[in-house]
């Protein structure tokens, strides 16, 4: 039978959950799909739901739905149109404008004469202004060079675009003139809609992601670092996430005792989360996920702050959904080390035990295999 046909005939089995991706408007790459894709269908076995495939508009779904959506939803009625109520309803968020889902509410507007976009929250830049990096975001292109201009006297300055994911659409300045070639390709509609942040450059990073992944009655939290890996054209990208998970929530994290940068981390995170989720109204998610950049500053300091978060299927999702999978199977597990792995090449093999992903090409790096590992023994 068909795949589309199977599904179907799946939907048409009254009383029985489902497990829908839902892709529409997204423009993320073939190989993000696909691992949506299949992370449904591991979350669908966790919940005993059956695997639907992708979200049909036309089709009648009976019985409980969740959604794995590949971005953030944007817009409270949207969500609410497609039966979206509340976190147990997917795996990911929805947020009320467009430009919550990125990086741009992490600073505050440059000054009073700034384009203030709809929806936006001065109450969320006052509440995490100890917990991110110097900065400010902007939603007009003059707003923008008068931002960098402000941080250029304290050093390099990252320009970053809303929608950049995995270091793309970055760029480093170090004077004036740099930052106008910067923000000179950057499309102007894109950032009125979606913003761009400008924040201080920080030498010599480490990236820590700091998380939680809510299922059902199950929640697991999580603190670790990301890899860097060379691609096919010998570029440094993503290469993955190694994480310590907790059964429940920051507190049962915190309370393993984590070094004091991963403590730092998770700290900052939370204080993070906590202000979004009461500063944005009818903001909900059950997989949050935050880059916590620690590096040194152009006078030698050592920073740390949050650079942005992801309500949505992300780099770590895979170990996030393994660990959850873990806690549903031993009840009486209290902590897992898991991995997700992105590595690039024909020639690259998971080890034994792995549970492979996305085996494909990328559609800029050429043959890319993703997996995930679990260790169950963790000494907390």
């Amino acid at each position: 039978m068909p795949e589309s046909d199977a599904s179907a005939a799946s939907i048409r089995r009254a009383g029985m959950g489902r497990v829908l991706v839902y892709t529409a408007g997204s423009h993320r790459a073939l190989h993000d799909h696909e691992t949506c894709r299949e992370l449904a269908r591991l979350l669908a076995a966790i919940k005993g739901y059956d695997f639907a495939g992708e979200y049909d508009r036309h089709a009648s779904y009976e019985g409980d739905v969740y959604f794995v959506p590949t971005d953030t939803l944007i817009g409270i009625d949207h969500a609410r149109s497609l039966g979206i109520a509340s976190e147990h309803d997917l795996f990911g968020g929805v947020v009320p404008y467009p430009f919550v889902a990125t990086k741009c509410i992490s600073h505050p507007l440059v000054d009073e004469h700034a384009r203030v976009p709809e929806g936006w929250s001065r109450c969320f830049a006052d509440a995490v202004r100890d917990a991110v990096l110097e900065g400010f975001s902007a939603f007009a292109p003059d707003d923008a060079m008068r931002a960098g201009s402000c941080l250029l006297p304290g050093g390099p300055v990252r320009v970053k675009r809303a929608l950049g994911i995995g270091g793309h659409g970055q760029a480093i300045v170090s004077n004036r003139g740099e930052l106008e070639r910067a923000l000179a390709d950057v499309d102007v509609d894109e950032m009125m809609r979606y913003g761009i942040s400008i924040e201080e450059h920080l030498d010599g990073v480490t990236t820590h992601s700091v998380g939680q992944a809510r299922l059902d009655d199950l929640v697991a939290s999580y603190f670790g670092t990301q890899r860097l890996t060379h691609n096919n054209n010998g570029k440094d990208v993503y290469g993955g996430s190694d994480l310590i998970v907790a059964r429940g929530d920051f507190d049962a994290l915190l309370a393993m005792n984590p070094p004091p940068a991963a403590r730092h981390a998770v700290e900052k995170a939370r204080r993070y989360d906590r202000a979004a989720f009461e500063c944005f109204r009818g903001i909900f998610a059950s997989r949050r996920n935050y880059d916590v950049v620690e590096g040194i500053d152009s006078i030698g300091a050592t920073r740390i702050g949050v650079l942005e978060q992801s309500w949505r299927v992300g780099g770590a999702s895979a170990a996030e959904v393994a660990a959850l999978a873990a806690f549903r199977d031993d009840p009486s597990l209290r902590a897992v080390r898991a991995s997700s792995v992105e590595v690039y090449g024909d020639a690259a093999w998971p080890p034994p035990g792995a549970t492979v992903y996305f085996r494909g090409t990328d559609d800029h790096g050429g043959a890319l295999t993703k997996y995930c590992t679990i260790d169950r023994d963790v000494h907390t």
